[in-house]
């Protein structure tokens, strides 16, 4: 006698699919996410309101000159200065499939299994996208999957990258972002601050960053540094400088929560996605330290799944996770890097 098989239902699929989209995702393919992980905690992920382009004004003068009065008679001075200049940058989407056939339907003839191969395949797909998108921020030319268009930090070996491996000045920062040449600009809030361990973090690595988060926060115009972000040579040299500070508890004293590392009361975290750039010891990105009211990733359509439908005369059920989004800064000074610290001798 012949077996009946109910395809399920769509909407079954896109429920379940709903579900996990409001949990957490993790594959066996997971790696630690340090700018997205971190930029949603810390307010540095903003909705857009639509537009052809992402515009944030930046500012770039002064918009009049003090006149000093001593009689009170003086003419005060009333020439006037526009201030402002528009940062513009391009809307990225990206989408990827989720997909259950026909024949895997067959094989799998309880309702549970076949939700299950739907539950695994999303984790799968939003892993993936998610560990693209912060790769791509981070180090640019992510391989593999073309993610060119998304804006990126490394801006050594991309020319529209925001933080340059250079002193802060039109002589050594060169790169354009957000169609803003850094050199025609040529205000200190459109270059990023810069420090180098000159590969050797034991004898440089904790000053340096102590000189980056400190110029880092006297440019930023509002907020201050909130996320380093360090390779994962730059973080066990960062740790390792640390160990003579370490103090230990009786176990007792200590409560259930993550103990996090800092530096100067911000968060700090490694990502094995930081950019090598020319190699150990050759212009590596050992940290960013970043500041979120200045750095900011704008979603239009933020990690969204589509309704499961029918496709190929019924062979495949189908759903898109997409996210549409664009990385904008409207003030670089605030935002640093630090450069060849993973050697630490």
């Amino acid at each position: 006698m012949p077996i009946t098989l109910t395809t399920i239902s769509n909407d079954l699929l896109s429920s379940t699919l709903y579900d996990l989209m409001d949990g957490e995702l993790r594959d066996g393919l997971y790696k630690k996410n340090a700018f997205l992980d971190n930029a949603r905690k810390l307010g540095g992920v903003d909705t857009g309101d639509g537009g052809t382009k992402l515009v944030m004004p930046i500012i770039v003068d002064d918009h009049t000159v003090a006149t000093e009065h001593v009689g009170g008679w003086e003419a005060p001075n009333m020439v006037f200065n526009d201030v402002m200049k528009p940062a513009e940058y391009d809307w990225v989407g990206y989408s990827a499939q989720i997909g259950i056939n026909k024949m895997e339907q067959v094989k799998n003839t309880s309702e549970k299994a076949r939700i299950k191969i739907v539950e695994t395949r999303a984790r799968q797909v939003m892993s993936m996208l998610t560990r693209q998108i912060n790769q791509q921020i981070l180090a640019g030319a992510v391989t593999g999957t073309t993610m060119a268009n998304m804006n990126t930090l490394n801006g050594h070996t991309i020319t529209t990258g925001f933080l340059e491996n250079g002193a802060p000045a039109a002589a050594t920062q060169t790169n354009t972002v957000g169609g803003l040449a850094k050199a025609t600009v040529n205000v200190p809030g459109w270059y990023n601050q810069y420090e180098t361990c000159a590969s050797s973090f034991s004898t440089a690595g904790l000053a340096q960053m102590q000189a980056l988060i400190n110029d880092c926060n006297e440019t930023a115009p509002m907020g201050e540094v909130m996320l380093t972000i360090m390779s994962r040579a730059g973080f066990a040299n960062y740790r390792r400088a640390l160990s003579a500070n370490e103090r230990y508890v009786d176990a007792k004293t200590l409560d259930g929560g993550r103990m996090a590392l800092t530096f100067n009361g911000q968060l700090v975290e490694q990502d094995t996605s930081m950019p090598v750039n020319g190699g150990v010891g050759t212009d590596e990105y050992s940290a960013y330290m970043l500041n979120f009211d200045a750095l900011t990733l704008v979603t239009l359509e933020d990690f969204t799944v589509t309704p499961f439908e029918t496709l190929e005369g019924g062979t495949i059920q189908n759903s898109t996770l997409w996210f549409i989004g664009q990385l904008g800064v409207n003030h670089i000074g605030s935002n640093g890097v630090l450069v060849d610290g993973d050697t630490w001798v």
